[in-house]
């Protein structure tokens, strides 16, 4: 079962910045769609962004459009989450994903369900 790894997480002021990253060096990275989610206490885990295995299609939750940025290096088999203007309801565990495609050519299709889970990484935003 392939690895995923998240780090970047920390500590931030409102409107702070912070750039997490997901690594994957066991995988065969251009395979899968990754998403990012976002998990605080008591609550399920609610996607926050999502890249599809080419990076060609991209969608994010509307609590952070215009202020989160994913991105990937498939080479390096990286994942990233540029985070800018951070609020505190943005504080929580932050987890990256990862979902096969079955196709190398549906470069736009990203599964519901996804069998491969980083660690989480803990944002915390002050007011």
């Amino acid at each position: 079962q392939p690895r995923l790894a998240e780090s970047g997480g920390g500590s931030v002021q409102a409107v702070g910045s912070l750039r997490l990253l997901c690594e994957g060096p066991e995988m065969t990275y251009d395979r899968y769609c990754m998403p990012w989610f976002r998990q605080v206490p008591g609550n399920e885990r609610d996607r926050v962004a999502s890249i599809s295995i080419n990076g060609g299609s991209i969608t994010y939750a509307d609590s952070v459009k215009d202020r989160f940025t994913i991105s990937r290096d498939n080479a390096k088999k990286m994942l990233f989450l540029q985070m800018d203007t951070l609020q505190p309801e943005d504080t929580g565990v932050y987890f990256c994903a990862a979902g096969y495609v079955p196709s190398p050519f549906a470069v736009g299709y990203c599964p519901t369900e996804f069998g491969t889970w980083g660690q989480g990484t803990q944002v915390t935003v002050s007011s």
